[in-house]
């Protein structure tokens, strides 16, 4: 199953991919995570000690000038489309009790032409990753989906929007869905984060009735905790892990 989870800043978008990664995991599945958003956070959100250590993938730049062809943050020139990109999984990926996480890094759009070759590197491993039906991926992205080229998104079995109790989340949300729609996205699901009651629940559902829900994330103390002090946040509460764990089961479920 491939997954990209997206919605505003500071829902929880890089949380629910470390538990629907470790929920997969648990599974039985192959798992690879990959976090796609400038402000890198899903292997802190996964345990890992010293993420600030791993270097990211666009600043692999004598691997990226071997595969591209080209120097990277070189303007103009012809360089690769499609790199080789089926080893880098197993050579760059960080194990983290069994997930492969690999962190993307943010690709800098200076002027015209520059910064191209990043580019192609990190969308070839993406579609790489996306055609391997023996490994299920999820993409931890930025905000939004116009990074994404149609191809990309058309192949993601589900569209996760990561949705708190708040009017500037769901305006969010709303314009996410826009989005997709424009791309002819149908498997978009929202997901509710934080949610402390049923009104919480309530308001969300009431505000994107459009949008089905895949699931709820209830709000404990104990989840955050683990967030703050650098644990993973899976096994941190046992009712948001049973969540997520739902949320799981509901996208295979509804897979197709």
């Amino acid at each position: 199953m491939k997954i990209a989870v997206t919605g505003k800043g500071g829902v929880g978008k890089t949380t629910l991919s470390a538990l629907i990664a470790n929920s997969l995991h648990a599974g039985g599945r192959s798992v690879v995570a990959i976090d796609a958003d400038p402000d890198s956070n899903l292997l802190a959100c996964l345990g890992y000690p010293h993420p600030e250590r791993v270097k990211p993938l666009v600043e692999l730049k004598d691997l990226i000038e071997k595969r591209t062809g080209v120097k990277p943050g070189t303007v103009g020139g012809m360089f690769r489309m499609n790199p080789r990109v089926d080893d880098i999984p197993a050579k760059y990926a960080v194990d983290i009790d069994g997930i492969k996480v690999l962190v993307a890094g943010a690709v800098k759009k200076g002027g015209a032409g520059c910064y191209c070759p990043e580019n192609a590197f990190v969308r070839a491993l993406v579609s790489y990753l996306l055609l391997d039906d023996n490994t299920d991926l999820v993409l931890d992205m930025e905000a939004g989906i116009e990074h994404l080229g149609r191809g990309t998104i058309s192949a993601v079995d589900w569209l996760l929007v990561v949705v708190e109790p708040g009017k500037r989340s769901v305006e969010t949300a709303l314009r996410i869905k826009k989005m997709a729609s424009n791309l002819k996205l149908e498997r978009v699901c929202a997901v509710g984060n934080k949610i402390r009651s049923l009104n919480d629940k309530k308001m969300l559902k009431h505000a994107l009735s459009g949008i089905d829900f895949a699931g709820f994330i209830p709000y404990d103390h104990a989840f955050v905790k683990a967030e703050l002090e650098g644990r993973s946040v899976y096994g941190a509460s046992r009712a948001v892990d049973n969540a997520a764990g739902e949320i799981v089961k509901i996208l295979s479920q509804s897979r197709g």
